[in-house]
């Protein structure tokens, strides 16, 4: 099978004009985001105490936005790895590139959070903050190694946890969804699929009709970044402003460090390693890792990482149905790897208490295996309860923390994304399964050409 008939080139499109682009709108917006933020937070409050029209109007798009995302996981998570499993009977080496994806989701979270602990232990940055101990307050959620092994087991099929909270004598209750639990219902499904055989073939079909239509509205929902753009990063500004960075500025600081230097310097030496140019992958990998930091959702994020893996780093579509929705769920080298580590040391220099080589090693475990419990949308506080929990570091220090984490987010997702989208290439490069033509032409597809959006 050559990789020519499994991800076929396509002739170069015309050039856009630079300002219908989606990386332009999306940068566009970011700069008016952050005017009108700084703008709100001039205004402050109105005269009854309350948030002034301005932060209400950007904090109302940014959720509309992030729920518009959030509506559509669970069903995207199930189809796609369903379709992902059935997708590999159709490669000759399957086993090969399952182990080989594991691997290097493996070398990469190792790599990563070794910068990680590097940083915390040269910028020191539970000794270099304004923030005072008041501060401290346990998390509203936690993780746990036990939380993390009875979450593998679905609670029903639809991955569905409802909470009721009484407030002022009223009860009201949610819908939540485990995505790591609809993860392992996927993985069950699609392998019992495969087992059946042509009985299962109906279903097969019809998953893959579904998935192309969430793929779809979920497009539609990306072409609304430019806006949601706005009311995300001008809530932010509005709501936190320079305060809390200049209280954190060194504990951010090093995070932003970590991150750039996986980003920057780490993923392009594994490329270069590996016989791929860094320049070109950054050209055809940038509108997901775009759209990772503003929407700072991996899953919502994973069909445009999907696309670019597939039609511009020229990875079979075969394999990159696995990898990336698989990536998306349990690959996070920003929140699972260098978030925790440096955010640990922080907590423990803050707090006075004093790490060995013994708790440096278990960090390193549990940013390489715990990975699956950051599920893909903005999961690093849990992420981070649960290295604190099997370090016996005081939970208290999450909320010192708090005030930063969406400011934090946009760069941890998008290093998230890239990773998600560098594997499955270095994968398909080492097996030679890479449509190397693609890969060299360094092609940037644009978001809003929804015509081609959905994989056929």
């Amino acid at each position: 099978m050559s990789p020519t008939t499994l991800s076929a080139a396509r002739p170069p499109r015309p050039a856009k004009p630079f300002y219908s682009t989606f990386g332009f709108q999306v940068l566009a917006s970011m700069v008016v985001g952050l005017i009108l933020g700084l703008i709100a937070r001039q205004m402050g409050p109105d005269v009854a105490g309350n948030a002034n029209w301005l932060s209400l109007t950007l904090a109302t798009i940014g959720s509309t936005f992030v729920s518009l995302l959030r509506a559509l996981v669970p069903v995207l998570v199930f189809t796609a790895i369903v379709a992902s499993i059935a997708n590999l009977r159709e490669l000759n080496n399957a086993a090969q590139l399952v182990w080989q994806t594991l691997l290097w989701f493996a070398i990469t979270a190792l790599i990563a959070v070794s910068i990680g602990i590097a940083l915390g232990l040269l910028i020191q940055p539970g000794l270099h903050t304004g923030v005072s101990a008041e501060a401290a307050r346990l998390p509203s959620s936690s993780g746990s190694w036990l939380d993390f092994l009875k979450g593998l087991i679905p609670a029903n099929i639809l991955g569905l946890q409802a909470s009721t909270r009484i407030t002022d004598g009223s009860a009201s209750t949610s819908l939540n969804f485990n995505v790591l639990q609809i993860l392992v219902v996927a993985i069950v499904v699609g392998v019992a699929a495969l087992r059946v055989g042509p009985a299962a073939d109906t279903f097969l079909a019809f998953n893959r009709s579904f998935l192309k239509i969430i793929h779809k509205i979920l497009w539609w929902v990306i072409r609304l970044t430019p806006i949601g753009t706005i009311g995300l990063l001008g809530n932010a500004v509005a709501v936190y402003g320079w305060d809390a960075l200049a209280q954190l500025g060194w504990f951010s600081g090093a995070i932003y460090i970590g991150l750039a230097l996986v980003l920057f310097v780490v993923y392009p030496i594994l490329l270069q390693a590996n016989g791929l140019n860094p320049i070109r992958y950054f050209q055809s990998a940038w509108p997901a890792i775009q759209l990772g930091f503003v929407s700072r959702s991996s899953i919502g994020t994973l069909p445009m990482t999907e696309r670019v893996t597939e039609q511009n780093l020229g990875v079979p579509r075969e394999y990159a149905a696995f990898a990336v929705p698989l990536g998306a769920t349990t690959k996070m080298d920003g929140c699972a790897a260098i978030y925790p580590a440096i955010a640990a040391i922080f907590v423990a220099q803050f707090f006075g208490i004093q790490l060995g080589l013994q708790e440096y090693l278990l960090i390193v475990f549990v940013s390489v295996l715990g990975s699956a419990a950051t599920a893909g949308l903005t999961g690093a506080v849990v992420m981070l309860t649960l290295t604190l929990s099997t370090l016996g570091l005081p939970l208290e220090g999450v909320g010192l923390l708090l005030a930063v984490d969406p400011i934090l987010d946009m760069g941890r997702t998008a290093v998230n994304v890239a990773g998600q989208a560098l594997v499955p290439t270095i994968v398909a490069k080492r097996q030679g399964i890479l449509n190397q033509e693609v890969y060299d032409r360094g092609g940037s597809i644009d978001a809003l050409d929804v015509n081609d959006a959905v994989p056929a």
